[in-house]
């Protein structure tokens, strides 16, 4: 991958779950389907739609194209809330359930990386904060929110210094 070439956000997520598998895909090229993988495409055809609605008063985009120059990121969000106080809300699919309210997985700090990704670049698009996003969980129907808090934005920052030194050196950990 070239050095220039902006990150794609899916390779946050893929990192923070697992460097090797972030390596295999965006390095090495190598993607093999499993159950796992097809469920999650299958659950996101309809955030994947392109189009906006209202619903009391909030616009709801689908499949919007983000980037940050700031960062080097692109990629797309599933959801994208515009509220009527003005705040803009991301919203990622997964596919399982509603984890237990205890402890935090790999996987959802994964994804919670993700969607801070997402905020950084509607932040540097929109020119406004982004504090609060969530992860609606397909398998139970619900919403776990997420705050971008200072934490989670140094996480993402040395997640990318990490990929892109992971992309860079090209091997695979």
């Amino acid at each position: 991958m070239d050095p220039d070439e902006p990150l794609p956000i899916a390779a946050v997520s893929e990192y923070g779950y697992c460097p090797r598998r972030c390596a295999l895909i965006h390095v090495e090229s190598i993607f093999d389907e499993n159950v796992f993988t097809l469920r999650g495409e299958a659950a996101h055809l309809r955030a994947d739609d392109i189009a906006w609605h209202t619903v009391v008063g909030v616009r709801i985009e689908r499949a919007l194209p983000v980037w940050s120059e700031r960062l080097g990121l692109t990629g797309r969000c599933d959801i994208v809330e515009f509220r009527p106080d003005g705040t803009i809300h991301p919203v990622e699919y997964k596919y399982g359930p509603l984890p237990p309210a205890h402890g935090i997985t790999f996987a959802q700090r994964a994804a919670d990386l993700q969607l801070c990704a997402q905020a950084a670049c509607l932040e540097e698009m929109f020119g406004i904060r982004v504090s609060l996003g969530s992860i609606y969980h397909i398998s139970s129907r619900r919403r776990r929110e997420v705050v971008i808090d200072e934490l989670l934005r140094r996480d993402l920052e040395i997640a990318l210094a990490n990929i892109r030194q992971l992309f860079q050196d090209g091997i695979n950990p």
